[in-house]
């Protein structure tokens, strides 16, 4: 395991309508994204459709999708399977799905470490990317015979065309 020191900012918004209109903005900037839902409320699961509409609408494509059906200490309570909670995050592509209890603390920190991992090999293969690409750049550069003359095609149309009437 390789050990990172960095930052998560964490905005709770508790599914409240009120900041809906602070949210889309976050959305922009936000390189990960945990929808969450009670497992013991189905109104709450029933809402997620419309939060991932608004993820498709203002998050970058890229973004980091992570589903959470939280509660889980309430068993008796279930009102929504975690088969049902699978299949929505498979169908709508979330990279990574668990269930976890706020109150007992179950699979937290496992949360936070699947967000905390994934980032970080994100932004490695995105470094490497750049890395690769400026080197490339750096490459071809260097290996071309001499400068690059631009050659403006309406003239030479213009040229081959006068020139042909002579």
């Amino acid at each position: 395991m390789i050990k990172s020191s960095f930052q998560l900012q964490i905005w709770d918004t508790a599914g409240q309508e009120r900041f809906r209109s602070i949210t889309q903005s976050y959305y922009r900037s936000a390189h990960a994204i945990v929808l969450v839902y009670d497992v013991s409320c189905q109104p709450s699961f029933d809402c997620l459709p419309e939060w991932l509409g608004e993820i498709e609408s203002y998050a970058n494509r890229r973004v980091l999708k992570i589903l959470v059906g939280n509660k889980v200490d309430k068993g008796d309570e279930r009102e929504v399977p975690e088969r049902i909670g699978t299949d929505f995050s498979d169908v709508n592509h979330f990279d990574y799905f668990l269930e976890t209890s706020a109150l007992d603390a179950t699979n937290v920190d496992q949360l936070f470490e699947q967000v905390a991992t994934r980032l970080t090999n994100d932004m490695k293969v995105t470094d490497e990317r750049v890395h690769q690409y400026r080197a490339d750049a750096t490459n071809s550069s260097a290996n071309s015979s001499g400068p690059i003359k631009l050659i403006d095609r309406a003239q030479t149309q213009l040229n081959s065309c006068c020139s042909s009437r002579q």
